[in-house]
């Protein structure tokens, strides 16, 4: 085996776990692939002969990438972020194949992946590392450039955002199904009662329609509101498709082949406390998402 094929067998075991990690980075599947991509790239022109860890090489390869991705972001923001609903994972509600099981192999729900992209670059990726992917505090501070203890308060501050705003969702996946078709049947059937009783006090619905759909840019809070946005979709019934949505249960909507939504759902306690909506056409088409419906 020659010294070019054996860093690329390498490469590619460590490949699901970098494309993961950069995902929770950036909430970009495909600025995740970039990041990951740019780590091969380096790695193959670098003399990593001498290298002792490739592991932790490529790591603080694709976490700095990540990084400069995240404050290049930061100052040319320009889109509401209230509605910015990040990527997501797609697959059929029977399961994802496991190149979809190594991205969302801690149930890092659609909800988590708002919250994350609220956090400013480094306390995002200080949790990222330490709180989702077990990377002592020391090697995080060397990749971040800080130290130690403020490498700890950085993913402090970021565990204390997301503990309050993205709770866990029910371990059940059933029990999660459950709950959403019963939503949809409620909407279905114009039954306001059994909406508001699926609904959490504290519901808050994200619809990210994009600059295609504006009229979609929506954030709602409170079951009143979430129940009566959820009145005006019931048309869209029979183009509902169970999928799995980020680990958990949610759904496609799509008509004559064309994706129109996709709906993640964080069912906690057996009631619905975010409902995430990704309504923008070109988003849905680079993600592939009508093939999970087919």
């Amino acid at each position: 085996m020659d010294e070019d094929t054996g860093l690329a067998e390498r490469f590619e075991r460590q490949r699901p776990r970098l494309r993961a990690m950069a995902y929770r980075m950036l909430g970009s599947l495909s600025e995740a692939d970039d990041a990951v991509q740019n780590a091969w790239l380096r790695a193959a022109a670098a003399d990593t002969g001498d290298v002792a860890n490739l592991a932790a090489w490529l790591t603080t390869v694709v976490t700095r990438t990540c990084l400069n991705t995240l404050r290049t972001r930061r100052r040319r923001r320009e889109e509401p972020w209230d509605h910015r609903v990040p990527d997501p994972v797609v697959a059929p509600a029977a399961g994802g194949d496991p190149e979809y099981q190594a991205v969302v192999s801690d149930s890092v729900g659609l909800a988590l992946m708002v919250v994350l992209d609220e956090l400013n670059p480094l306390e995002r990726v200080a949790f990222v590392l330490h709180d989702l992917f077990s990377v002592p505090y020391e090697t995080v501070a060397g990749i971040v450039a800080r130290s130690p203890d403020a490498t700890r308060q950085l993913a402090s501050r970021a565990r204390r955002r997301v503990d309050g705003r993205a709770p866990r969702p029910d371990n059940d996946l059933q029990t999660q199904r459950d709950v959403v078709d019963a939503f949809f049947a409620a909407s279905r059937d114009g039954d306001f009662e059994a909406l508001m009783a699926l609904l959490a006090p504290d519901v808050v619905l994200r619809s990210d329609g994009g600059d295609a759909r504006p009229r979609l840019n929506l954030l709602l809070r409170g079951p009143r509101e979430v129940t009566a946005q959820a009145s005006l979709t019931r048309t869209l019934a029979p183009f509902v498709r169970p999928a799995l949505i980020n680990g958990t249960a949610g759904v496609v909507v799509v008509a004559q082949g064309r994706p129109l939504s996709v709906m993640a759902f964080t069912v906690v306690s057996g009631r619905i406390t975010t409902i995430d909506v990704l309504a923008d056409p070109d988003r849905l088409t680079a993600l592939g998402v009508a093939r999970v419906a087919e």
